[in-house]
């Protein structure tokens, strides 16, 4: 006897679509995130600017011709703005995951692996906590320095 088909739970349809527009929004930004930082794409950019700026003496300078180059730059600002968001997200994410790696592959302490996650008050004591013991081992390896140093006079002493 075949199994009862099971219906989609609440909310379950939407959180797909919600994906499917995530992953959509994600595959067009990357796409043209990596469009805009060719040099193809600044020249054509630059060649659009040159026409309209070529084209002001046939519309007589007009309020129109201006506003013209004033929406298109805003509208492409606007929309960039969202890219560049997701890009950064992406990135950091990606880094954070191979330093999350690297940390629990190595001898680094496992307990940092997440602390993205945190306040801002609470990474900020993490920070000053790392930074007092690195200010403490570099004072022990300055003594550790110093007594090798001293070490080396003595024994040089003795067999000189």
């Amino acid at each position: 006897m075949p199994a009862p088909k099971r219906g989609k739970a609440d909310g379950e349809g939407q959180a797909n679509s919600n994906n499917g527009a995530a992953h959509l929004f994600g595959e067009i930004a990357n796409r043209t995130s990596q469009a805009a930082g060719r040099g193809l794409t600044f020249l054509m950019a630059a060649g659009v600017v040159l026409i309209w700026a070529l084209s002001g003496p046939i519309f007589h300078y007009s309020d129109t011709w201006q506003l013209v180059i004033n929406t298109g730059t805003t509208i492409v600002t606007f929309l960039m703005v969202f890219l560049i968001q997701n890009s950064q997200n992406r990135d950091s994410a990606a880094i954070q995951v191979k330093l999350d790696e690297l940390i629990r592959v190595s001898t680094a302490h496992n307990s940092f692996v997440g602390i993205e996650h945190l306040s801002d008050d609470e990474l900020e004591e993490i920070r000053t906590k790392c930074e007092r013991r690195a200010q403490a081992e570099k004072a022990g390896e300055e003594s550790v320095e110093r007594t090798g140093k001293k070490a080396k006079l003595a024994a040089d002493r003795v067999t000189g």
